[in-house]
């Protein structure tokens, strides 16, 4: 069975590896070689850390690297699937233009999936001639790991297509749990305003990052401070997620706050820029707490 994945950022290459774990033949699609062959390693390494705890084998790591196909260009690399999960950056017009070319170069039964955290699916289904066919699959990061996928079903989505990739996630021994179609869906409509709450509590000067972080680890038996977390997750993504809310709900509780907004502006995204709320060093793999230099 042949699926695509469009997108080779960190959750693109997560859901790549995942289906070909599992015996799917995989289209990873980017515009970017370079991203590819860095997806491409990103997947080795991950492989390696499953050998490492005794979770594969070598022989495991060879067919799941055969499984995975690398492509440049998008009508190539989505011929003959059956699935095609897009997972492109969270920006509406960006995923719309691509399911409007998917929608065209496709085969008329291809299901066409979205990992956005937060766009709403009958929106990107209403760009397509087939909505029914256009359904919202959010896994979690890290997706090797994470056992939840989030299924949104957009307002025409069929009951046929949700019960296909209900199934298609379980055989990735995920958990599905199905989610109707509402801005942020729930996973980030709870999380995100918490993050941007504690944003707000260290923008007003009520406690520190590692004091928040630490309040939440330890009170909340949370595995990691919500700052740290809008860090991995990336702060743009987090700005785009509360945006998106905001946008969609109307209620003023879900403004971003304005220091995630500087931050933003400033290109401090987090651990993909190498500073966020915490500084990281690639060399060294320290982390340590950033100065804020504008609250």
């Amino acid at each position: 069975m042949k699926i695509a994945v469009i997108g080779a950022g960190t959750m693109g290459n997560g859901i790549a590896h995942v289906f070909a774990q599992f015996g799917f033949e995989v289209s990873l699609i980017d515009v970017s070689q370079i991203q590819l062959e860095k997806a491409i390693k990103t997947i080795t390494k991950n492989i390696d850390r499953q050998i490492a705890k005794g979770k594969l084998t070598e022989e495991a790591k060879t067919k799941v690297m055969g499984n995975i196909h690398p492509y440049n260009n998008l009508k190539e690399g989505v011929s003959g699937c059956m699935l095609v999960v897009e997972a492109a950056t969270e920006q509406v017009e960006i995923k719309l233009n691509i399911f409007r070319e998917l929608d065209i170069i496709c085969d008329a039964s291809t299901i066409l999936a979205s990992n956005t955290s937060s766009i709403s699916i009958t929106k990107i289904g209403g760009v397509t001639k087939r909505p029914d066919k256009v359904i919202g699959m959010h896994f979690m990061n890290p997706v090797p790991v994470m056992k939840l996928v989030e299924i949104i079903r957009g307002y025409s989505t069929s009951d046929e297509t949700a019960d296909r990739v209900t199934e298609l996630s379980r055989k990735l021994e995920k958990i599905p749990v199905a989610v109707n179609d509402y801005p942020g869906f729930i996973a980030n409509r709870i999380l995100m305003p918490m993050i941007n709450e504690a944003i707000i509590s260290l923008h007003e000067g009520v406690a520190g990052v590692e004091e928040i972080d630490s309040i939440m680890r330890l009170g909340m038996s949370h595995p990691m401070g919500p700052l740290q977390l809008a860090d991995f997750i990336g702060l743009d993504v987090c700005l785009a997620i509360m945006k998106v809310l905001h946008d969609g709900l109307g209620n003023p509780k879900y403004a971003p706050c304005p220091l995630l907004v500087n931050m933003v502006l400033a290109g401090h995204l987090g651990a993909k820029s190498g500073i966020g709320f915490y500084k990281y060093s690639p060399e060294t793999k320290e982390v340590s707490v950033a100065p804020m230099f504008c609250n």
